[in-house]
């Protein structure tokens, strides 16, 4: 039997990944958020899920200890997806990656007069493409937790960070200034996997796309 090994992140994107597994055929033994297993089983012999931190599948899938998994863009754009065929956009966990500014900060009329800006992000090569083709000066400053914190402080001018509704910013005195670009989470597959075990994952990922495209319906 060809064991299959999918890599996902507790919270949203596996709660919305769920439906696609079930596509597939695919129900997970347990739920991540009440149980402490980290390598969760199916009813499908030889179908397994590995609980993994969000910016580390693919990691897990590019290193082949993972078949499959599902990732944000924003975490294939730091991690450079090397070694990872990505063939599906899921169109799930939707969300938009932002500038935010303090309300009082004048971020568009900063920009223009050619000033250099302290960005604190934990999307550091994301931010650095967006300022650079902007031709806009910044001193990038790297943060794992609570951006909005960083102005509030006086450790940076602004922030690169996802936003969803926009409730955190609002209620720390922040505004959203500019949009760097639409965020989903892909589906990734490993390269070598993907040969070797094609008879296997094929049909996985036929059934994610069938679901994808029935959602758009």
């Amino acid at each position: 039997m060809t064991e299959i090994i999918i890599a996902l992140s507790k919270g949203r994107i596996f709660e919305e990944t769920l439906p696609l597994l079930a596509a597939a055929g695919i129900v997970p033994d347990e739920q991540p958020e009440t149980s402490r297993k980290l390598i969760i089983g199916s009813n499908r012999p030889g179908v397994r899920l590995v609980i993994a931190r969000a910016s580390d599948v693919p990691t897990y899938v590019q290193y082949g200890a993972a078949d499959l998994g599902v990732a944000g863009k924003d975490v294939l754009i730091e991690h450079g997806g090397v070694g990872l065929y990505q063939p599906l956009d899921l169109n799930i966990a939707r969300c938009r990656m932002m500038v935010a500014a303090p309300e009082d900060f004048d971020y568009a009329s900063a920009v223009r007069q050619g000033a250099r800006l302290k960005v604190a992000t934990k999307y550091i090569r994301t931010a650095r493409e967006h300022f650079a083709a902007k031709g806009v000066y910044v001193n990038l400053i790297k943060l794992y937790g609570s951006m909005e914190l960083a102005p509030l402080a006086g450790l940076s001018d602004a922030i690169v960070d996802l936003v969803s509704s926009g409730a955190t910013l609002k209620a720390n005195g922040l505004l959203a200034v500019e949009q760097i670009m639409e965020i989903s989470c892909r589906l990734i597959v490993n390269q070598a996997a993907l040969k070797l075990k094609r008879d296997a994952l094929q049909p996985i990922i036929d059934a994610f796309q069938g679901a994808v495209e029935a959602q758009k319906c």
